[in-house]
């Protein structure tokens, strides 16, 4: 799939990041990078030299206050670009912890984008990771992000929040917290 105009530049030289093979690939019906998804936003991520870049384009479907794009929306291309910089880093797929978006101003609809995400801290068992969201044009950052995922490796299936764990004792949980329920400790 060709790349608009207003990116060609800027990713020049650089190499698409391809980590979802085909319809046998547990993200290949993804809603934001699976590539089989009939509605999904198919978020494409380019190597850089600091981790990854991905050209966005926002269509009007997903509108939220005139003109601008639903913050919901935004946080997902967000979490696509983070969990690709997980990808790049180490190889492995990952899945969201924690995610906290900062919106910094209104983000425009059918407007050139660029997302920018980055590995900070590799602590084993899951890995902190950065990045925001920027006007081409400006280079103006209208969002910045920060998550913490938990690559997924052999093994058990992942639940969601986190890897599996038995909840034996001597494994990693945390203990119950005010409600009663069990928590994990990052």
């Amino acid at each position: 799939m060709s790349l608009p105009a207003a990116f060609q530049d800027c990713l020049a030289g650089l190499e698409e990041q391809r980590y979802v093979t085909g319809p046998e690939h547990p993200f290949y019906a993804c809603f934001g990078c699976g590539p089989g998804h009939p509605d999904g936003l198919r978020v494409r991520c380019f190597k850089a030299q600091e981790g990854v870049v991905a050209p966005i384009v926002i269509p009007v479907r997903y509108q939220g206050p005139k003109g601008f794009a639903q913050g919901g929306i935004v946080a997902t291309y967000l979490d696509e670009v983070l969990g690709a910089a997980v990808v790049r880093a180490n190889g492995h797929a990952a899945v969201t912890g924690e995610l906290t978006i900062r919106y910094v101003v209104g983000v425009p609809l059918e407007t050139p984008l660029l997302g920018h995400g980055r590995l900070v801290t590799d602590h084993g068992r899951y890995v902190d990771v950065e990045g925001h969201l920027t006007e081409l044009a400006s280079d103006r950052v209208v969002a910045t992000a920060r998550g913490r995922f938990f690559p997924i490796k052999s093994g058990p299936a992942p639940r969601a929040g986190g890897p599996a764990s038995s909840g034996s004792p001597g494994s990693d949980s945390a203990g119950p917290d005010a409600r009663g329920s069990r928590r994990r400790r990052p």
